[in-house]
């Protein structure tokens, strides 16, 4: 009984093999799956992350689901991009654009988040049924002892079956608390076929079922050459190793060929996996190459900065360029992977960064402009209404010019700002114009009304006995009641009316100074039409007062110095001709005091 236990050493230590040889298996796996994906479309991405999804197991698809996410994140990346250049190309601006991606874009996050939910709480199920685990194999350690330390029955190898089919039902336990388990585990186990000698041959019997279960296994291994879907024998050997694991000792003179055979056959999957991707190095090494080259070009762009929307545009498209270089090119060896991928997309996410920063800068300006907007128009709609045509009119256009000087706008509110200023403005100068339209249409009918009486005063001229300076003041002073006429027609209408004012004043018998006081009254009716005729009358009156103070100046300095003229021929004739002055001027005072009783009628 006691040469049993070198055997099941070896036994065990195939055991511990076959576990380092699924650990190395399990990071060979890690590798060719990553690179399996680098071709994957975003469809076979979606396919692949949904079939992980309903595997169930996402503590141990974690990895292989995170670097699905990284490829699709850089195809929805480069499409937002697209997306974001078409807008902008189409007369968009930037901080109006809402990518919001496909169904296919929502149905993959949302398959991602969910599965990320079911690991997260597959975790804490996890761990809490490892330390269950834990407690039922330390149940199972306490019968196997009293099952050891009790009294041998006829029912003891069959309750030892019954314990290691427990045993190996249970799942993973805590890690620090596996070895110890395992090794009490295995020595109790041992103690158990040492002590039960009675059932010595039972246990034989037992090995050799076990050598016919891991014979069996090894067939499966040595098929799994012929497989052509390297990805699946892994899978397949793996499931292989597990099993051969848990499955009991095998007589000791089988135990060395048939671990032999199986990890021949284990490693055969390995070496042809090992051969594609030894044949596939120069092919990685070279894109490793292309990708390097791209790093440095797209390098000259860390630092780029502009001030205008074009160049940034610009040099967007080359950047994107750039990308579509990169996303053509194929895998690299996955030692340099991770580093090559981070430079690059390092330098492409700092230069968007830097964009982004400029557009951000960009729609602060956009803001204090929005801000100054709001203000012309509310200074616009508080005049919209006004009726003092001039004055405000001025004024808009003076708010038209500021806001073409104002810059740029955010988009989404340009339009409307736009609209509700124009709409103020467009309000105040179409009541300008319907006023003005009444307003020309009122000149008219003055200037056919005045041109009647022009045609009137010649008619009059030609009835020698309806002539009068009565009748001429009358007509003058109808002529000066009606309104304004067209600028256009001004100057027209003014020659029209001097000329049958004159063919008029012709057919007047007057002579002397009632001549020239009804001149005088006549032309101060005339400026009666005149828009600026109070001006001119206070213009004329302090011209008229100047004469009068000029002339009275000039009589007093006259007559004191006739005081001073001898008596002698000489200053006789002098006094004479200074009293002749003297007399003129006190007529022509006179003749100005009357103009300007005459001014003061009107």
């Amino acid at each position: 009984m006691e040469s049993d236990q070198p055997q099941e050493e070896k036994e065990k230590a195939e055991e511990l093999k076959a576990q380092d040889s699924e650990a190395d298996e399990n990071q060979e796996e890690e590798h060719e799956e990553e690179v399996h994906f680098n071709n994957f479309t975003k469809p076979q991405l979606l396919k692949a992350l949904k079939d992980f999804a309903q595997e169930q197991d996402f503590i141990k698809r974690d990895g292989l689901v995170q670097e699905i996410k990284n490829h699709y994140e850089e195809y929805y990346s480069k499409e937002k991009e697209e997306a974001l250049q078409q807008f902008i190309k189409e007369g968009g601006e930037e901080g109006g654009f809402d990518f919001r991606g496909s169904d296919a874009d929502r149905e993959f996050f949302a398959t991602y988040q969910q599965f990320k939910d079911r690991k997260h709480q597959q975790l804490k199920d996890f761990e809490r049924s490892k330390e269950k685990n834990a407690q039922e194999k330390n149940g199972i350690l306490d019968r196997l002892r009293n099952l050891v330390d009790g009294e041998e029955t006829t029912n003891s190898i069959e309750t030892i079956k019954k314990i290691q089919e427990e045993w190996k039902k249970i799942g993973p336990v805590p890690h620090n608390q596996n070895k110890n388990l395992w090794a009490s585990y295995n020595a109790l186990m041992d103690r158990f076929y040492d002590n039960r000698s009675i059932y010595f041959e039972l246990k034989e019997l037992d090995r050799k079922k076990n050598l016919e279960s891991k014979l069996e296994l090894c067939d499966k291994a040595e098929a799994l050459l012929e497989l052509e879907d390297i990805k699946e024998a892994i899978r397949v050997l793996n499931d292989l190793h597990e099993e051969f694991k848990h499955i009991g000792p095998v007589p000791r003179e089988e135990q060395e060929a048939l671990w032999a055979r199986f990890k021949g056959a284990s490693d055969a999957v390995y070496n042809k996996r090992k051969a594609y991707y030894d044949s596939q190095k120069e092919v990685f090494k070279a894109n490793q190459d292309l990708k390097e080259k791209l790093i440095e070009k797209l390098s000259a762009f860390k630092e780029f900065k502009a001030e205008k929307i074009r160049d940034w545009n610009s040099k967007t498209k080359e950047i994107l360029a750039i990308q579509k270089e990169w996303e053509a090119i194929g895998p690299v060896p996955r030692e340099s992977g991770r580093e090559i991928n981070k430079t690059f997309w390092g330098l492409f996410k700092q230069f968007f960064h830097h964009k982004n920063q400029f557009f951000k800068e960009l729609d602060e300006i956009r803001n204090e402009n929005k801000e100054k907007a709001e203000g012309l128009i509310a200074d616009a709609e508080s005049h919209k209404e006004s009726t003092d045509w001039k004055e405000t009119s001025n004024h808009l256009i003076q708010l038209q010019k500021e806001w073409k000087e104002l810059g740029p706008l955010p988009e989404k509110f340009r339009d409307d700002l736009y609209t509700r200023f124009k709409k103020s403005c467009d309000t105040f100068f179409n009541n300008r114009r319907d006023a003005n339209k009444e307003t020309n249409k009122a000149f008219e009918e003055n200037l056919a009304a005045k041109e009647e009486v022009c045609t009137r005063i010649l008619t009059a001229a030609n009835e020698p006995d309806e002539v009068s300076t009565d009748g001429l003041e009358s007509l003058i002073l109808e002529f000066n009641q009606i309104g304004f006429v067209p600028r256009k027609s001004m100057k027209d209408i003014s020659a029209k009316f001097n000329e049958a004012v004159n063919v008029y004043m012709s057919k007047l018998d007057l002579d002397g100074e009632n001549k020239d006081d009804f001149l005088f009254r006549l032309n101060l009716n005339k400026l009666q039409s005149d828009p600026n005729s109070t001006r001119v009358l206070n213009k004329k009156e302090h011209g008229i007062r100047k004469q009068i103070s000029d002339l009275e100046n000039n009589i007093t300095l006259w007559r004191n110095n006739l005081e001073f003229f001898a008596a002698s021929k000489t200053a006789d004739k002098l006094k004479d001709q200074f009293e002749e002055k003297i007399d003129k001027a006190e007529q022509e005072v006179d003749k100005l005091k009357k103009k300007l009783s005459i001014i003061r009628e009107f």
